[in-house]
């Protein structure tokens, strides 16, 4: 089977935008945590569809912790990329910010790391591209990712 070629993070990287309406949150005007979290699992997806070019499954989603809440009118932004590949798995990263639009206020919501599966047409895992780690950001989260795995691994 040939390897398939490295790919560069920016190259299947998603930043996604969504205003939160009263659809997603509760009669207080709190947005949801799962509203969040469901964003969270669809931005991760495109980045690792694109890096993948297959469909994917969430295998898993790390912890998530809500640092400040999110209101019905704010616009919730979810930058995602990926961290490191493995064999037939990779790691994206999450993070999610939210902003008062009235007041151009942003603040970090949480961010969560969550593992796909490549699969191909019959369902079977099949061979993740290789990652091209190129800025000290880049080489710094795939460490982070690495460190994650051994630690899911125990």
């Amino acid at each position: 089977m040939i390897e398939p070629a490295a790919k560069r993070v920016a190259k299947s990287a998603v930043v996604m935008s969504q205003l939160m309406l009263p659809s997603d949150a509760n009669p207080w005007g709190n947005v949801h945590g799962g509203s969040i979290m469901k964003l969270v699992d669809s931005a991760a997806g495109v980045v690792a569809i694109r890096h993948c070019r297959t469909r994917v499954v969430t295998a898993r989603m790390d912890e998530m912790s809500f640092l400040e809440p999110v209101f019905i009118g704010n616009v919730v932004t979810l930058k995602a990329s990926v961290n490191d590949t493995g064999r037939t798995s990779l790691e994206v990263g999450v993070r999610v910010e939210a902003e008062d639009l009235r007041s151009g206020r942003t603040w970090h919501v949480g961010s969560a790391y969550l593992i796909f599966v490549s699969l191909d047409d019959d369902g079977k895992p099949v061979t993740v591209p290789p990652l091209l780690s190129e800025t000290p950001d880049e080489q710094r989260r795939r460490l982070g990712a690495r460190d994650r795995r051994t630690r899911r691994q125990r």
